[in-house]
């Protein structure tokens, strides 16, 4: 088993969401944490959490989106600690809505945050990994990644991009001694788009909590799993069959129904069961896609 105690690490998204969180979780058992986020403010807030473990805490204020502040990051990072360990790619953006309703800029920053920095930041600390045959790089992707949906494409392309690239890596490097993990959470309750909007996940499409899927991130680095899903079920029983895609039928039903503001519906047939879907900012006219049953019990 991989200890975590004394290691030096990287995380992003670390000042909101799930990333304090995570970073809790690491510094009880031991971790010297780098804390990279945009507002510094926030920063702060989780570093001063962290102070009572008694452990290295440094703060970086980035863009992930700017290729010049991610290399700032990683040698900023490697100056004071001296080594990174493991790299905890967590930061995301979400950019739920209609496609063209979104403006093109706010795609493409999504695919740079979402996408591009985790594969640079990884390409900048691969090097030293490889140099002292030891290293870790934890993705946190989304079953979304599995299981794309309407209003969220750009978001799920991203996370299945992620996926997949470790998955190659992992591959590629398998006998370096650098590991590869990649968290797949369902919806997250208490943070994140329904804690903004105020909406509870649906029991029927499963869900977690950022103290779950802090726990997937420490387990994944102690046993070094490649895949860990969060979720309860049914949503994990698709994602674990690594087919999840096979279950969306090529046509969606257009059903124009009218959508309430907040919370615009999608309604999935799953064995005659409904499934409601929030969906933010979504078009007045809705889609039912058909699953097939193909492993439910």
């Amino acid at each position: 088993m991989t200890q975590i105690n004394g290691k030096y690490l990287l995380l992003t998204g670390g000042s909101r969401g799930i990333g304090p969180v995570i970073a809790d979780a690491l510094a009880r058992r031991g971790a010297h944490i780098a804390l990279a986020a945009r507002s510094q403010e926030g920063l702060n807030r989780v570093a001063e959490s962290l102070r009572k473990f008694e452990m290295q805490i440094l703060t970086v204020s980035v863009d992930l989106a700017k290729p010049a502040e991610r290399r700032k990051l990683v040698s900023t990072v490697l100056e004071k600690f001296g080594a990174i360990d493991i790299l905890i790619n967590n930061a995301g953006l979400e950019s739920e809505g209609a496609y063209l309703d979104l403006p093109w800029e706010t795609i493409r920053e999504t695919l740079e945050v979402n996408l591009i920095a985790p594969m640079e930041l990884t390409y900048l600390v691969l090097p030293h990994m490889l140099e002292k045959k030891m290293g870790h790089i934890v993705n946190i992707a989304s079953v979304a990644a599995k299981c794309g949906g309407p209003y969220a494409a750009t978001y799920a392309a991203t996370k299945a991009g992620l996926a997949e690239w470790a998955y190659g890596l992992h591959l590629e490097l398998e006998n370096t001694g650098v590991r590869f993990s990649t968290i797949f959470p369902g919806y997250i309750t208490e943070v994140g788009m329904f804690a903004r909007f105020g909406v509870t996940p649906p029991r029927s499409v499963g869900s977690c909590t950022p103290a779950q899927v802090a726990n997937a991130v420490v387990k994944a680095i102690e046993h070094n799993s490649l895949d860990v899903v969060v979720n309860s079920f049914p949503t994990r029983v698709f994602v674990h069959s690594g087919n999840c895609h096979l279950l969306l039928e090529s046509g969606c039903i257009r059903h124009p129904a009218p959508w309430s503001s907040n919370a615009r519906k999608l309604v999935c047939s799953v064995r005659k069961r409904e499934i409601c879907c929030p969906i933010q900012r979504a078009a007045d006219v809705g889609y039912i896609p058909r699953f097939r049953a193909l492993f439910l019990a």
